[in-house]
């Protein structure tokens, strides 16, 4: 069933979004929310499509999943492409279901660029692909590498680059196609709609080196779960250490681990520490000084707060 999303005016849908860096408990804070109010959850966690990719990435139990249900999990496999675009009009068709059922909406997760697809209403810039021109730029990575061509994008579109991870090829060179195809920038070309919704933006915190202690707990509790059987399983099956999918941080180091490069002790380092970098990326997307996300600092009492927040921006009264 198509439902568009264009049906429903601006402002006319519930959708709590529930958003913050890696490790923060995310999952645990919003499966809690989602049963007591009678919601279900959409991930907006990028590397949760893929089917076989559970202990690297944390994926919500079998469990979880029947105590609430959650959509755009184990939607594609690894070798699948699912772009932006692709996720926005997913999670789009999702939201209004939930809706439609009577139940609240939650958007859940920590990839930025996606969440802000949905709620901003992107629209992505109107360019037919240019194969010859695509085929050239992919052939330039290949000889100067993906950091350098990125570095390239950066000089021609800075905003586009600081929102584009360098180790995601394909939409570098999608922002450089709609450069060199245009003569315009990438990032003043990407349009807005208007939003069915009516956000309410929940940011979750924790102090630093707590955050920090967690991203190295679950890491170790990863790898004590089987995470190099499961790299191991995803390569028998025929899946290229190549594909986007297995770049994500833990699939790359394990993958290397296996190939003698490195030891597993050193995958497991190497893991925290990208981790960590990848934690202050998620911040530049979600500034606690933006005023339209209302920040909770995980603790106790953090659900009793974020229910009563919701229940008086959705249901008019606190509890």
């Amino acid at each position: 069933m198509n439902i568009e999303v264009s049906e429903y005016p601006e402002g006319s849908i519930p959708l709590i979004v529930i958003l913050g860096p890696t490790a923060v408990g995310k999952t645990e804070i919003a499966l809690a929310l989602a049963e007591r109010l009678g919601g279900e959850i959409v991930s907006a966690d990028s590397r949760l499509f893929y089917r076989g990719m559970d202990i690297g990435t944390a994926k919500p139990t079998l469990a979880a999943r029947v105590r609430v249900p959650h959509h755009l999990i184990d939607v594609a496999e690894p070798d699948e492409v699912w772009s932006l675009a692709i996720f926005q009009q997913a999670a789009r068709q999702a939201i209004v279901e939930i809706h439609r059922r009577g139940h609240l909406p939650f958007l859940v997760g920590g990839t930025g660029q996606y969440i802000r697809a949905v709620i901003e209403g992107w629209q992505s810039p109107p360019v037919q692909p240019a194969p010859r021109l695509r085929a050239a730029l992919e052939a330039w990575a290949k000889e100067i590498s993906p950091q350098k061509l990125h570095a390239g994008l950066a000089l021609l579109d800075p905003q586009a680059a600081a929102q584009i991870d360098y180790r995601n090829l394909r939409r570098t060179v999608r922002a450089l196609e709609v450069v060199f195809s245009t003569g315009r920038r990438f990032s003043e070309q990407r349009g807005r709609s208007l939003s069915p919704y009516r956000t309410l933006l929940l940011g979750l915190t924790r102090p630093r080196s707590e955050l920090y202690a967690r991203i190295d707990a679950r890491i170790q509790a990863m790898v004590e779960a089987g995470l190099v059987g499961e790299v191991q399983s995803l390569l028998a099956r025929g899946y290229s250490p190549a594909l986007p999918a297995l770049s994500a941080i833990g699939y790359r180091e394990i993958v290397a681990h296996l190939q003698g490069k490195m030891t597993l002790e050193e995958a497991v380092t190497q893991m925290k520490r990208l981790t960590r970098i990848f934690v202050r990326r998620q911040a530049n997307w979600f500034k606690e000084s933006d005023p339209q996300i209302h920040w909770f600092r995980v603790g106790s009492q953090s659900i009793v707060e974020i229910e009563a927040k919701i229940r008086s921006a959705f249901f008019g009264n606190p509890g």
